[in-house]
Formats: C-alpha cells, structure tokens, sequence
C-alpha cells in the first residue's frame, strides 16, 4: 500500500482553544537565535567559511579558506548586537536558540542569559547544513550537542531547533527525548507527532516573521519594514483570537540582524506596540510546551490510513451499501493523513467508487434497499439503513403513505431498474416523495449520475457517524 507521510490536513477548519492563561488572545513567543561562533569556520574544523545568513549579498562559502569579512560580521553578533538585545528584551521571556559550540565560547552571554531567566534550547551542534548528513553523523551531533550544552549551561536543554535541519532531524531529535521540537513551520499551534512509541510535541517556529529577511533576496531592507509586518501578523493572531481561535505568534532574531542601530528600533516599537493591547502573553517555549501537554495531552487513535487492510474493510466494508471492495479499492490508493478525518476518508472511498466501471457502480445502486419496501417491513435491512430511514420517519408510515412509496418505488425501478436512492438524513418523507416526481423525469443516464451522488452523500453521512 502507499502511505503519504506528509500532513495536509493538521487540525483542519476549527482549531482547538489553546487555554492560553488568563484567556489570552495571543502567545508571542521570541527566539534570539545565538549562533555566533557555531557558525561554518575552518578553524571549527569545517570545509569552508560561512556564507549564510550575513550583510554580505550574494556570499559564498570559501573551501578551505577563512573569511575575514564573513567572521566579524558573527563577531558583531556576539560582541554588540547580543548586549543590544539584551539591555531591550532582559526583562522578558525570551527562549534562546543556543548553537553548543557558540555558547561555549561565549561564557559571558550564557551568564546574562541565564541571569535573565531565559529558557535555553539547544540548537545543536555547530550552525551547519546537516541536508547531506549521514544519518549516523546528525545522531551524533545532537548527542554530542546535548553534553556539551549541559556543561555549558549546567542543564540539559529542554527543547531543540537543528536550523538547517535533514529530513532525519526530528524523528532523529525526538529519539533524544526533549520535551519539544521546534524544527517545523507548519502551523500557529503546537501539534504532535507519532515516531514509533515516542509522542513528540512540536513546538512550530517560523521563518517569515523573522529578522533573517533582512539577509535574504525579497525581504525586509528596512526596519519599518520588518516593523509593519509584526504588526500586521499581530494583528491577523489577535483578530483571530478575539474571534474564538487564539493561536501562537513566533518571532526569530539573531544577533547580528535585529542587533545592528538601524534595525533595533523596529523591534523595541513592536514591544510596545503588543505590550499596549491587553490579553497578550509572552511566553517561553518551555512554557508554552508545558502549557500545551498539560491542556492538550496526545490521545493516540486508530488512524484509517495506518489500518491494515483487513481491518480497514472490517471497519468501512459496510459504507457503500454490501459493497465492501469499495473499501478494498480505496486502502490500496495513496492515503495520508488528511483521510484520517470523516471528510477525506469519504474522498478516498467515493474516488474508488467513481473509478470504478459502470457495472460496478450499478451493482452498488442495486444494493441498496427499497425505501420502506419489503425489506424494511421484514426488518432485514442493514443497521445503517434501518437507522436512516427511522430518522425520516420511514419506519412509521400509516397504510396510506406505505402504499404511496410502494407506488414510487415499482414506477421508479421500473424506468431506471435501480432503487431510487437518495440520503435519507437529508430529508423528509415530504421531500423524498417530492424528490421521486422529480427524478423520475430523469434520462436513465441522468439518473444513474444523480443516484451515484446520492450514494456518495449517503456514504459521507455514514462515515461522519461512525468516526
């Protein structure tokens, strides 16, 4: 079977209250994200000089050679910029993306860091590219990031950010045990992931509302720029928090962006910008995974898209109408995710029906029973249908409406030699019986394609019960 691993789907339309305390409208949560020194460096025993992420457009890494420009633009981070920053924010909570390498030789800024009571996660080893990593060397690294982040700092971090991340890092970070990852952009709100055993909060970060952009083609120039855009993100999350759907507002520094005079400004505007609306909260990340696990702990579910095949047709072989090869059909296409939920899973099945040939699809139009017919009244309908029809009133029909629908029912299969089918929950017996005189006008291919849609919807109904 092929599985999609990606997901599309995430929590969909209405997405959970966060029970942010003190019913805030927002989560602001800022990462300075402190590389300086972890950066690629032949003296760090690297190939080539660094080339991302500085002042220097359109930089290339230098194999085998130092780079003296590239080197005191990082020194700038951890010399000017960091103090800069920290004079603005040291009386916030502020979570520090750490490079181990970068604190370690910057003694003096861990201790301002934690004299402040900012959180500091771990943002691995050394500021490098792992895209092309052996899996085993990543491993290593987070593992050798991890000791040496505890002896820096004296505790082991709780959360971790690889940056420059391989498609191994997370499951390989989450192997490790931290309380949260944060090397995902896929949403406004913490989520978790399942890898083996392990259920694994993640903690999004994000690449947009982030002073990187002042380093990269097409972004910020100028700090009203990069002032405007917090502003109107805050106040898209705000909004939306008002609104009954509070999420988390992300934001990324580094030290020697955001750290230089002639952007620092934009930030400090922005604080009081948010700090002037009530129902903010500024929060860690630690603090925000805590909250996250304690409000929304993982419940592991059944997912229709892991099922093996037998159980998957046990389970949903009774949707079309004593028609299980549809189920059989649609657990052999390419599910994912996004067919865990009642609406995508009737996407799969009722693409498999659709493909399917047009005896195929007749067989099950034929399947289906009579509306109050003879099947009813012997009581030998399927479960699923013996609840619809009740709920429009079918399975109490005084003598004269039952010899109404019999009538309908012979004229009907008559013209189209099929049942007339239609989603009983949809209506009444009003309705339905309307909807006969109607459909009976119908060309036999204009009522195969109606009767088919009917069946899909009656499909889609079935499902949203049972899941």
């Amino acid at each position: 079977m092929t599985r999609y691993p990606r997901d599309m789907i995430g929590y969909g339309a209405q997405t959970p209250d966060p029970k942010w305390p003190n019913n805030a409208k927002i989560a602001i949560q800022i990462v300075l994200n402190y590389e300086e020194g972890g950066e690629n460096n032949i003296l760090h025993g690297d190939a080539a000089s660094e080339a991302f992420l500085s002042e220097i457009v359109g930089a290339a890494a230098w194999p085998g050679q130092r780079h003296w420009n590239m080197e005191t633009i990082y020194e700038y981070g951890a010399r000017a910029g960091f103090w800069r920053l920290h004079r603005l924010l040291k009386d916030l909570p502020i979570t520090v993306f750490g490079v181990a390498t970068a604190l370690a030789r910057s003694p003096d800024q861990v201790a301002a860091m934690q004299d402040s009571g900012w959180e500091i996660a771990s943002h691995g080893l050394k500021w490098i590219e792992y895209k092309d990593a052996h899996e085993e060397t990543e491993r290593a690294h987070i593992q050798r990031a991890i000791r040496l982040h505890t002896e820096v700092t004296g505790e082991r971090p709780r959360g971790f950010y690889q940056g420059r991340a391989s498609i191994n890092s997370v499951r390989l970070a989450a192997e490790e045990g931290f309380d949260y990852l944060a090397d995902s952009y896929a949403d406004d709100l913490p989520y978790w992931m399942e890898f083996g055993d392990c259920d694994q909060l993640i903690v999004p970060y994000t690449l947009d509302a982030n002073d990187m952009r002042f380093a990269t083609p097409q972004g910020f120039n100028a700090g009203d720029q990069f002032l405007d855009y917090l502003k109107a993100s805050f106040d898209a999350l705000f909004r939306e928090g008002q609104e009954g759907q509070a999420k988390m507002f992300s934001i990324g520094l580094h030290c020697r962006l955001i750290g230089r005079p002639g952007r620092i400004e934009a930030l400090r505007k922005f604080i009081d910008y948010a700090q002037g609306h009530e129902g903010v909260w500024f929060a860690t990340r630690e603090q925000i995974a805590d909250h996250w696990r304690q409000y929304h702990p993982h419940i592991r579910r059944v997912r229709p898209s892991q099922m093996a095949k037998a159980a998957f047709v046990e389970k949903f072989g009774g949707i079309y109408e004593h028609s299980p090869w549809v189920a059989e059909r649609a657990h052999g296409m390419e599910l994912g995710a996004v067919h865990d939920t009642p609406v995508g899973l009737a996407n799969a099945l009722a693409r498999a029906f659709r493909s399917a040939a047009t005896e195929d699809r007749l067989k099950v139009l034929r399947a289906h029973p009579d509306l109050a017919g003879k099947l009813a009244a012997a009581q030998r309908l399927t479960a699923e249908s013996t609840s619809e029809q009740a709920s429009a009133g079918l399975d109490a029909l005084t003598d004269e409406e039952r010899e109404t629908f019999h009538k309908a029912n012979a004229a009907y299969v008559a013209k189209f030699a099929f049942p007339f089918i239609i989603a009983v929950r949809d209506n009444t017996k009003d309705s339905i019986l309307r909807a006969f005189g109607v459909r009976l006008q119908n060309s036999v291919e204009e009522e195969f394609a109606t009767a088919s849609a009917q069946v899909e919807r009656i499909a889609a109904l079935r499902l949203k019960a049972l899941m």
